[in-house]
């Protein structure tokens, strides 16, 4: 089967900016920058970030103008990365068809190569981002409750402490772990781009809550195909170590509902996602695309 279509050109956007930000750090501080960019530069599809760009580029905004909050939202997933593949968390030594972080800098190094890359994400968002500083406000707002205990960090303790024992801890533990992440992504494209989100109803913050209703099942389906990539895939395509999950006897929808029945789910989920993006303003083809990308995607 052929690879699906993606949005190349929003990825080569999002790859050149990466190639270009410099960290500046003092030469003292050299291995770490090269570690950050070890793993920054690793390759991969890019996917938070074009999303950020092609839900601009839907609303009429050039995507290059939101280009610095969608490099932040990279940055903070290959932080995540690098934590997750530590010896006291999932334990990988592949990653993107190379050895991991720690693996080549050591553990110590890895670790701050990951919190240098989380504080970065900040920093490039606040001093490089052009926008109303109300937008700018709360996109900051959006990446840090999409980050911390109510998001990303909250999600992968559940996975750590094993406390997704049915498909509802299971959703809720990827949407977190996962999906928040994405979620964060088009919000942000979405904010940047004149969709407002206020306290009290009006029609801006409804605009922003199809967004939310899209992601979420993006997230989900992004998930779900992740899964049975890890049963089914193999390691030289994934860029990872295939059948880990089964090895660690992980919560998963193959785990929960075998491979079957994941297939059918992830099927569900494109369709819910595709009836959410029907909600949105704009021409919306490509994160049609990018739905379609992550339900075919083979890594």
């Amino acid at each position: 089967m052929n690879e699906p279509s993606y949005p190349l050109h929003l990825q080569r956007l999002v790859e050149e900016y990466l190639e270009s930000l410099d960290f500046g750090a003092d030469r003292r501080a050299a291995r770490l920058v090269e570690a950050m960019r070890y793993s920054l530069l690793a390759g991969g599809k890019r996917i938070r970030p074009v999303l950020t760009l092609a839900v601009a580029d839907s609303r009429g905004v050039e995507p290059a103008t939101v280009l610095p909050t969608a490099a932040a939202l990279e940055l903070i997933h290959t932080y995540s990365l690098i934590h997750d593949d530590l010896p006291s968390i999932d334990d990988d030594d592949l990653r993107r068809g190379r050895p991991t972080c720690h693996v080549v800098y050591g553990e110590d190094v890895a670790i701050l190569a990951g919190d240098g890359l989380f504080s970065e994400a900040f920093h490039l968002v606040l001093d490089q981002q052009r926008a109303d500083s109300g937008a700018l406000l709360a996109v900051v707002a959006e990446i840090a409750r999409a980050t911390g205990v109510g998001g990303m960090v909250g999600g992968q303790f559940m996975d750590v402490a094993g406390l997704a024992a049915d498909h509802d801890d299971l959703r809720v533990m990827h949407a977190l772990k996962t999906g928040r992440l994405i979620e964060a992504a088009i919000v942000a494209g979405a904010l940047l781009s004149g969709a407002r989100e206020d306290r009290e109803p009006s029609a801006g913050a409804a605009e922003v809550a199809a967004y939310r209703a899209f992601a979420t099942e993006l997230g989900v389906l992004f998930q779900i195909v992740d899964d049975i990539l890890d049963e089914t895939g193999d390691a030289a395509v994934l860029g990872k170590t295939a059948g880990k999950d089964r090895t660690q006897a992980k919560a998963t929808y193959v785990a929960l509902f075998g491979l079957d029945e994941a297939r059918r789910l992830a099927e569900e989920t494109h369709g819910r996602a595709l009836d959410a993006l029907r909600a949105l303003p704009g021409d919306t083809a490509v994160l049609v695309q990018i739905a379609d990308y992550i339900l075919r995607r083979r890594h």
